[in-house]
C-alpha cells in the first residue's frame, strides 16, 4: 500500500489531567473518503486542530501530506482545506466577492480568482447564487460555499468538521452526494468528522469509532462487521405458524446444523446463533419438515449496531477501571 497522506503516530493532547486524545494512531491514503465518528466531546476537533498545527500535542506527530503539522504547520496549510463546524464569511459581499476574496488570499491573480471562484461556485451548486449577498444565505447555503472556499486552493485534503450541522435532510443529501462526487473526481481525500452515524456511513469509504479521546475500532463497515460477526456470531429469528407445529421435530432437525452457537425453540418462535450465516438452510428444514413459516430475521451488522457496541464496551471497560481505581485508593 502506498504510503498515507495522513499519519497520525501516538498522538495524545492533554489538558491538565483529563486526555482530550489518547495515544491515537491513525493511517489514511490518498483518495479515499474516512469519517472519524464520535460523539460530541470525543476529541475529534482537538485531533483536527493537532494535524493543522493550530495546537500542540502533548506527545506524539501528525505527519499530513508528507509535513509535520507541529514543525511546519504553513506547509499543511497549504494543502489542506478545512471546513469548521461553523463557518463565517462577510455577510454584505457575495459568494464571489467573498470566494475571489479568499482566492487572492491564497495567491491567485485576480483575474484568475474571480474566473476561478465562479468555476468552483459553479461546482458545489452555488451558480445562481453567486450575487446574493452571504449575509443572506441559508445555513445549507454557506457549508456549500465554505467547502467552495476549501476547493479554491485546490488543496491535497479536505478535511470537514460536522459539515452537515444544522442543515435541512434535502440539503444533507446533496452536500454528501457532492462530497463524494469531488473526492471521486479531483483525487481528494477528505477526512469527514460526525457524530451521525447514517451520514458517515452513506459517504466513508472507511471509518474510525472515536469515544473518549481512543480510537477504539478502525477500517470498512464490511471489515469491521465482519469482526463482530467472528466474534458474536450471526444470530437468525423464525416464527412460523403455531398450530399442528411439531416443535421437538423442527427442533431435531435444526440441532445438527452446523457451528451452532445457541439453540431456542418455542411453541411459536425459533432463534439460532451460529457461527456463519445459515438463514436460508434453517427455513428450508422446517419448510421441508412442515413449517407454516410466518416471519424470518437475521441480524444485520449495520454501523449504528456496530458503534453502539464499540461504545458500550468502552463505557464498560471505563467503569471497571474507576472502580478498581476506588478501590486501591480507598
Amino acid at each position: 500500500m502506498k504510503d498515507p497522506i495522513i499519519q497520525l503516530t501516538g498522538l495524545t493532547k492533554n489538558y491538565g489531567k483529563a486526555k482530550a486524545v489518547d495515544h491515537l494512531d491513525l493511517n489514511i491514503y490518498k483518495g479515499e473518503v474516512f469519517g472519524l465518528l464520535g460523539p460530541n466531546g470525543a476529541g475529534k476537533t482537538t485531533t483536527i486542530l493537532m494535524m493543522l498545527g493550530l495546537t500542540e500535542p502533548t506527545t506524539g506527530t501528525a505527519y499530513v501530506c508528507g509535513h509535520n503539522a507541529t514543525r511546519n504547520p504553513i506547509a499543511v496549510k497549504r494543502k489542506v482545506g478545512y471546513l469548521p463546524d461553523n463557518v463565517g464569511f462577510y455577510p454584505e459581499m457575495t459568494a464571489l466577492e467573498n470566494l475571489t476574496f479568499i482566492a487572492e488570499l491564497n495567491g491567485l491573480q485576480k483575474s484568475k480568482a474571480r474566473s476561478g471562484a465562479q468555476d468552483i461556485l459553479n461546482q458545489v451548486g452555488l451558480g445562481q447564487d453567486i450575487h446574493k449577498k452571504t449575509g443572506d444565505f441559508s445555513r445549507g447555503m454557506k457549508q456549500r460555499l465554505g467547502l467552495a472556499e476549501v476547493l479554491i486552493k485546490t488543496p491535497e485534503v479536505a478535511i470537514l468538521d460536522e459539515p452537515t450541522l444544522g442543515i435541512d435532510p434535502q440539503g444533507v443529501d446533496e452536500f454528501l452526494e457532492l462530497i463524494k462526487r469531488l473526492s471521486r473526481e479531483q483525487n481528494l481525500t477528505v477526512l469527514l468528522s460526525s457524530h451521525h452515524l447514517h451520514q458517515v456511513q452513506r459517504v466513508c469509504d472507511r471509518v474510525g469509532i472515536f469515544v473518549g479521546g481512543k480510537l477504539l475500532a478502525e477500517g470498512s463497515i464490511d471489515s469491521l462487521a465482519h469482526k463482530l460477526q467472528q466474534k458474536e456470531g450471526i444470530t437468525t429469528w423464525i416464527s412460523f405458524e403455531k398450530t399442528n407445529a411439531n416443535v421437538a421435530l423442527f427442533e431435531e432437525v435444526l440441532k445438527n446444523l452446523p457451528a451452532i452457537r445457541k439453540l431456542s425453540v418455542g411453541d411459536d418462535s425459533i432463534e439460532i446463533k451460529t457461527d456463519g450465516d445459515i438463514t436460508a438452510t434453517a427455513v428450508r428444514l422446517l419448510v421441508n419438515n412442515g413449517a407454516d413459516i410466518l416471519s424470518v430475521q437475521r441480524h444485520d451488522y449495520a454501523l449504528d449496531y456496530i458503534y453502539n457496541t464499540y461504545f458500550e464496551n468502552s463505557k464498560t471497560s471505563n467503569s471497571e477501571h474507576e472502580k478498581s481505581h476506588s478501590l486501591l485508593h480507598n
